[in-house]
Parts: C-alpha cells; sequence; structure tokens
C-alpha cells in the first residue's frame, strides 16, 4: 500500500497537469474523487461553488481571501466559457474599468448573456455573479483580453451607463485618454444615431482637454443633420490635463489619481520643518532607530525576527548553527539585507539633504536598495539571481486585498511615469503619502515591495525634514486598510491619516515604537 506522501504526491501531479495547460476554474470532473478530496483535505484545493474549486496554499489561514482574489478574473472566465460558450462579455461599465487599468476585484460582477439567467450567484468573501439575460453586442465589438470577453473600449463607451462618468471619474478619463481622434469613434455614433451619446462624449472629451475630439465630433454630427447638444457628464473637471502623446492608460490613471489625491493629503498632513542645516544630527537619529525599524518592518512582512538578531546581523557576529532562532535561515537572510539595504537608503537620504532633487535620487538609487535588500538571500542559494534582474516579469497579488497590482509590461511604464510625478512635486507631504502609496500600488518587484514603500516614503520624509518615521508592527492592521482603501476606492484620506499621526509623533519627540521584551 502507497505511503500517505506518495498518494498525496500522485494527486498534486494531477492537479499540475491541469495547472499546466492553465486551468484555473477546476470542475469536479476534472479531477478523480479521491485526488480532489485528498487536495482538499490538504490544503492545495479551495471550494468556490458547488462542484467548483480553485488552487490555494497550504497553510492559509481558514477563510482567508487571498486565493480567491488571486484568481477571481481567470476564475471567472473559465466558469463562464463553460456554462456559456462564447455567448457571453462583461458589461460595458466594467470593460470600461478593464481597458483603463483597474482590474480590483468587484463585489458583484455582471455579465450579459442571451443565456442570462437574470440570477445572482454567491461566489466566496461577498463576491457575486449576476448573470443578464442580454442580446450580445456585434463580434467585432468584443475583445478577448486574458479570457475575459470585453466590450471593445468604443462600444463600451457607447453603451456604458452615463452614471459611470460620475462613479468612476478617474478610470474613465484614462480609457477616454487612449483614444486619439474623433474618427475612432464617429463611425459608431453615425451609424447608431446616437445623438444624445454623441453629446455626451463630447462634452467627455472636453473635459479631459481634448477640444479637437470634442469639436469634431458635435461638427460630423451635425454635418449628418444629427441635432447634438453637448453636455458634460463628468462632475468635476480633471485635476490635470493629460498628454495626448500618452497612449498608456495605466501611466494616465496614475497621473489622475495623484492629482486627485494631492489635497487631500496636503489638508491632513503637518507642515514639513524644512531640511535640516545639521545633517549629521538627522543622520544620528536614523542610525539610532535602525533597530527598531528593522524590527517592524521585517516583522510586518512576516518575517520572524528579534532585536538580538537584528543587532547580530549588523556586528556580522550571527551564525546560522548558534541556535534554533538563526537556523532560521531565510529569517536571517531578510534581517542581513534589510541592513545592507538600509546602508544604502541612508546614502540616498544624505543627499536629499543636500538638497538632490529626491524624485531624481530615488529613480537613481532604488535598484541598488533591492538588490542589497535580497542579496543576502542570493548568496545562501535561498533565491535566484535573476529575481535581482529588475522589476518583475509576471503577475504579482497581495494577500487579503482585492487590488490586481497592474500587469508586467504595464510596471515598465508606470515606475518612469512614478518618479516623474515624485521629481515634479513641489510638496514633501504629497511625495511621503503618495510616494508610498503608488510604489505599493504598481507592486513592481515580485517580494518586498512593503519594505521598499517603507524606505522610499522615509527618503520622502527627509525631503520635507521630516524624522525618520516607523510603522509599527501592532497597526499594521489598520495600515493595510488604509493602503486597501486608497487602492480600491481610491480614498487617501484613511493612509495620509495614519502616516500624519505617526510623523507628528515623532515631531513632539514622542519615543520610537516599543521592541518586544528580550525574555
Amino acid at each position: 500500500m502507497a505511503a500517505p506522501s506518495e498518494k498525496l504526491a500522485r494527486s498534486l501531479e494531477a492537479l499540475k497537469a491541469l495547472q499546466d495547460h492553465g486551468v484555473v476554474a477546476i470542475r469536479s470532473s476534472d479531477l478523480e474523487r479521491t485526488d480532489r478530496e485528498r487536495l482538499v483535505k490538504n490544503g492545495f484545493l479551495q471550494p468556490v461553488m458547488k462542484g467548483w474549486y480553485i488552487p490555494s496554499r497550504p497553510g492559509e489561514v481558514a477563510g482567508e481571501s487571498t486565493a480567491w482574489y488571486a484568481s477571481f478574473w481567470n476564475f471567472c472566465a473559465s466558469y463562464l466559457n463553460e456554462r456559456f460558450g462564447t455567448d457571453w462579455c462583461l458589461s460595458p461599465e466594467q470593460s470600461l474599468l478593464l481597458h483603463a487599468g483597474n482590474r480590483s476585484v468587484p463585489r458583484q460582477l455582471l455579465v450579459r448573456s442571451p443565456k442570462g439567467d437574470n440570477k445572482i450567484t454567491v461566489l466566496p468573501h461577498d463576491t457575486s455573479l449576476l448573470t443578464v439575460r442580454y442580446s450580445m453586442p456585434e463580434k467585432q465589438d468584443i475583445e478577448t483580453v486574458n479570457g475575459l470577453r470585453i466590450y471593445a473600449l468604443v462600444p463600451a463607451l457607447i453603451d456604458c451607463s452615463p452614471v459611470l462618468f460620475q462613479q468612476n471619474p478617474t478610470d474613465i478619463r484614462a480609457a477616454l485618454s487612449t483614444i486619439s481622434g474623433a474618427s475612432e469613434i464617429l463611425a459608431k455614433l453615425l451609424k447608431g444615431g446616437h445623438t444624445t451619446i454623441a453629446g455626451r462624449l463630447a462634452g467627455a472629451f472636453r473635459n479631459i482637454g481634448r477640444d479637437r475630439i470634442a469639436d469634431d465630433i458635435v461638427a460630423t454630427m451635425r454635418a449628418a443633420d444629427y441635432d447634438v447638444r453637448e453636455s458634460d457628464p463628468f462632475e468635476t473637471k480633471p485635476p490635470v490635463i493629460l498628454s495626448g502623446r500618452e497612449r498608456s492608460p495605466y501611466v494616465n490613471r496614475l497621473r489622475l489619481m495623484w492629482h486627485a489625491m494631492r489635497n487631500p493629503v496636503i489638508e491632513r498632513f503637518p507642515e514639513a520643518p524644512g531640511i535640516p542645516k545639521d545633517i549629521k544630527t538627522y543622520m544620528q537619529h536614523v542610525d539610532d532607530v535602525y533597530v527598531t525599524d528593522a524590527y517592524h518592518s521585517l516583522s510586518i512582512e512576516g518575517y520572524r525576527v528579534s532585536a538580538e538578531l537584528i543587532e547580530r546581523v549588523r556586528q556580522q557576529s550571527w551564525n546560522p548553527d548558534d541556535n534554533e532562532e538563526d537556523r532560521e535561515q531565510r529569517n536571517a537572510m531578510a534581517a542581513r539585507g534589510y541592513y545592507l539595504a538600509f546602508q544604502a537608503v541612508k546614502k540616498s537620504v544624505t543627499r536629499v539633504l543636500k538638497h538632490e532633487n529626491p524624485g531624481i535620487v530615488v529613480d537613481n538609487d532604488h535598484g541598488t536598495w533591492y538588490r542589497e535588500l535580497f542579496a543576502p538571500s542570493i548568496t545562501a542559494g535561498i533565491l535566484d539571481i535573476a529575481d535581482l534582474a529588475g522589476y518583475r516579469n509576471d503577475q504579482v497579488y497581495i494577500r487579503y486585498s482585492q487590488h490586481t497590482p497592474p500587469n508586467r509590461d504595464a510596471v515598465r511604464d508606470l515606475m518612469p511615469a512614478l518618479f516623474d510625478l515624485i521629481r515634479e512635486e513641489p510638496n514633501p507631504a504629497v511625495r511621503v503619502v503618495l510616494g508610498h502609496f503608488m510604489f505599493v500600488y504598481i507592486h513592481p518587484y515580485m517580494d518586498g515591495n512593503g519594505r521598499m514603500g517603507r524606505f522610499l516614503m522615509n527618503v520622502m520624509l527627509a525631503s520635507g525634514g521630516y524624522p525618520w518615521t516607523v510603522v509599527p508592527l501592532e497597526r499594521r492592521d489598520e495600515y493595510m486598510a488604509a493602503l486597501e482603501a486608497a487602492s480600491v476606492d481610491q480614498n487617501i484620506m484613511p493612509f495620509a491619516d495614519f502616516l500624519a499621526e505617526l510623523v507628528n509623533a515623532g515631531l513632539e519627540g514622542r519615543p520610537a515604537p516599543a521592541l518586544p521584551s528580550s525574555k
């Protein structure tokens, strides 16, 4: 009789065979019953609904949402293809959000299909599918993106609800900005005789500063004897006029978010003291807070470290064979990497204190921080040297988060845009809050994004003369919830308030967060 480990190994081979074929939504019939039950029992499969499963990681806490949020879009695509074949597509509203680069997991995904039953399918973690019986758009009006059948951009703009312009102005402006001329949209407007929609879209283009497109839409429709009355569907003016040369909706969305979030940050953050003249004293404070900073920052990321381990790593006096704690090599390598990265960040802080532009400094230096952060793990063989090659080459997901970071190709456009925004930003408080938030929103690396984001935050704090600030482990849940509100709901206020409170404590001379007892 085969040992339990051999049986599990065979079941895992069956699961791997499915995953090698790109299967994410796994039906009961895809696996033998014994394999399926064994994989569920050992945490490698997670039920979604009756007869359907997704892969998961053993060790995930019961009720954890990470596996579901990471699988959501692929699961829905596979499930809908199985249920409806090709007779389905996402709503024009959801299609527009995806065109704008917004892949946050929605609470309810609206799907159109002539076979729809107008019923809600309940999914995990308060999400659901609503399949509405609806005639399909013309074949040429549908695109397939990562398995999802969505409205093409122009048909989505024509068919979407006007309410979307008020509910998701950043996303719609980002989508509109990718259209280079009126010819892309006029054929559909003229063919359908869409006078009201033509007036709405003309007003929308004028709102984002594309007067030429707005004028062409109105003039052409009127030349065809349609009575078009232009109206602005947005409730506000855009926070910034986007360049007509930028074709990436991700970059345009980032710029819109940055400028929309500036004022709430400025209103909430303490006024910058200004760069101190005594650089030596400022840097001594940075050195003094190192152990506390390393402990809390590493612990937030789930590493099990102690102040004593951090101190020994700093002195290079640790030995993996000394005791049980040091034998946890991964934690020791993380602590050593944090120390090396901290030294590199200190050099960046010094440059900023000497009045170099902080955006240029972090653009030039962040790659060095990252290499130092993981160099010990490379040396120890825990990671592959290719992991230090640069920005990520795969999709990444954030634990517990509905926010899906941009795809790897978008990252290459977004990171230079982020550093441009930091370089151009005159207010240090905005650089602090939005620099940190936007970095982890993009999530440019497979690992280490939180630590890197907090390093960037502290360099930006130095650019305003604020003290080095530690995010306490005890407030991790509040910290992550504030980042989630900014990422999913575009509400920066909780995150600005959170960081402002921590910075105010430092300005008032209150002590840094405590270290755990050494008992």
